[in-house]
């Protein structure tokens, strides 16, 4: 074949709303896809891009070239994720088909984001941009204005900063605190800005998700879940009195020591946090029948972590006079190195059930 004709759907819609699995292989797949997608959401852009596609295809195919069209989609989270799931479809592609070249369609740049992965497998001959036409008065942006709006990526982005400012604006109306807006809007802001900049928005679907799918599945794990974020709470409390007690110390203790104090009282509740959490997950696949494999070592690991950094608050606390004495031995030295060298054996302890179990697994096959 000599030409490949490769329509971009970078966040799965044909997936998400169409229930089509990608990738779409040959024009009547992709037609059949387009429709589908088009009866669940008539007013996606993707459905121009790949009917844009079978045109471009339909061209080439009166001037009597080889040609194929393809449709392949990444992920609804887009990012990292939905490239590496476009450039795994795109490799067994390339691998069945042996295209010497493509040519990419797509409906915006999102999508053509994706061009630096097709370039650096195979040439790309030509990058088709689909524009849907519109009708150039009022009512029309109106229309586009309200329709990108509903759609949650956008309205996510816009609305929550535009919110927060209002809300802390009108808050401090009305303690006649006007002054102190400035300095909670930008804090918000900022705050809300590393929040989507990190990502941590998307391990908060994914957690969430996490617990629909436990709570419907009827997993233990939605139960313990429920559990860890009670104990995470009650640290985050427990660690904010001790910053509260350590900052209004008369002698001045300095950051690393209200960061340590914090760490001390809330380590504990996190680490159980933890261990619950994998215990639910252990416990869900030996009642599934599943390996276990590693799992059986993440509790010994995270109760580890937790046997560290405890130590260490204590240690930097007791050195800074923050503390009076080491609990359980009152030496600096022999604390640490008691602490480590048993966070250490429980690890090892934890490895070597895990590993014991999988070579027991593997030899019974």
């Amino acid at each position: 074949m000599h030409t490949l004709i490769i329509c971009i759907d970078r966040d799965n819609d044909l997936g998400e709303k169409g229930k089509v699995e990608s990738p779409v292989i040959g024009r009547a797949a992709n037609i059949d896809a387009a429709v589908r997608l088009a009866s669940s959401d008539p007013e996606d852009s993707d459905i121009n891009t790949i009917f844009g596609g079978i045109n471009v295809y339909d061209k080439l195919i009166a001037q009597k070239e080889s040609v194929e069209i393809v449709s392949i989609a990444g992920d609804k989270k887009v990012g990292i994720l939905a490239d590496r799931k476009i450039a795994e479809q795109l490799d067994r592609i390339l691998l069945e088909l042996k295209p010497l070249k493509v040519i990419l369609v797509s409906d915006g740049a999102e999508d053509e984001s994706v061009l630096p992965i097709i370039q650096s497998r195979i040439k790309v001959d030509a990058v088709h941009r689909i524009i849907v036409k519109q009708h150039e008065n009022l009512e029309s942006t109106y229309y586009i204005i309200k329709k990108a709006f509903n759609d949650p990526k956008i309205s996510h982005t816009f609305f929550v900063p535009i919110g927060l400012v209002f809300l802390i604006y009108s808050i401090s109306l009305y303690f006649d605190r006007p002054e102190v807006a400035v300095m909670a809007i930008t804090a918000s802001i900022g705050l809300y800005m590393l929040f989507r900049g990190t990502g941590f928005d998307d391990t908060v679907d994914s957690f969430k998700g996490t617990m629909m799918k436990s709570l419907y599945g009827g997993k233990i794990t939605f139960v313990m879940y429920l559990a860890a974020i009670i104990l995470s709470l009650i640290g985050t409390v427990q660690g904010g009195i001790a910053l509260w007690d350590y900052y209004n110390e008369p002698i001045l203790v300095g950051y690393l020591v209200l960061l340590m104090g914090y760490i001390n009282a809330s380590i504990w509740w996190y680490a159980i946090a933890g261990v619950i959490i994998n215990i639910g997950i252990i416990f869900d696949l030996h009642l599934d029948k599943e390996k276990i494999g590693r799992h059986w070592s993440h509790p010994f690991f995270v109760f580890a972590a937790g046997i560290i950094l405890w130590a260490g608050s204590t240690y930097i606390l007791v050195i800074r006079e923050a503390m009076d004495t080491y609990p359980i031995i009152n030496n600096g030295r022999q604390f640490v190195l008691g602490s480590v060298t048993l966070a250490v054996l429980i690890a090892v302890t934890g490895a070597w059930i895990s590993a014991r179990t999988t070579r027991n697994r593997i030899s019974k096959r």
